[in-house]
């Protein structure tokens, strides 16, 4: 099962500066830990205490996946998760 994930910027030392890689799991959680497989270090930088990262944004084909089951969000091949880190700040 081969789904497409998109990393960040800021993610991008940790997969070969690639913008986008495959991963197989039949949920998130599953996914993530594929994801460290193949490329070492980023469980943490997604996830603390079992949980994803409050600063972290994750979406299943455009939808949140904290409204659709979190880690335990199914996934299906071909789906596309898209990671991306929060923005905060700015100026006035």
């Amino acid at each position: 099962m081969a789904i497409e994930v998109r990393i960040p910027t800021i993610l991008r030392n940790l997969t070969g500066d690639a913008k986008v890689v495959e991963g197989q799991g039949s949920n998130l959680g599953e996914l993530v830990a594929d994801l460290e497989n193949r490329h070492p270090g980023i469980q943490e930088r997604l996830m603390q205490d079992g949980k994803l990262r409050r600063f972290i944004n994750v979406y299943l084909n455009d939808e949140d996946v904290r409204f659709v089951g979190g880690l335990e969000a199914e996934l299906s091949d071909g789906d596309n998760v898209t990671i991306l880190p929060a923005v905060a700040g700015g100026s006035r």
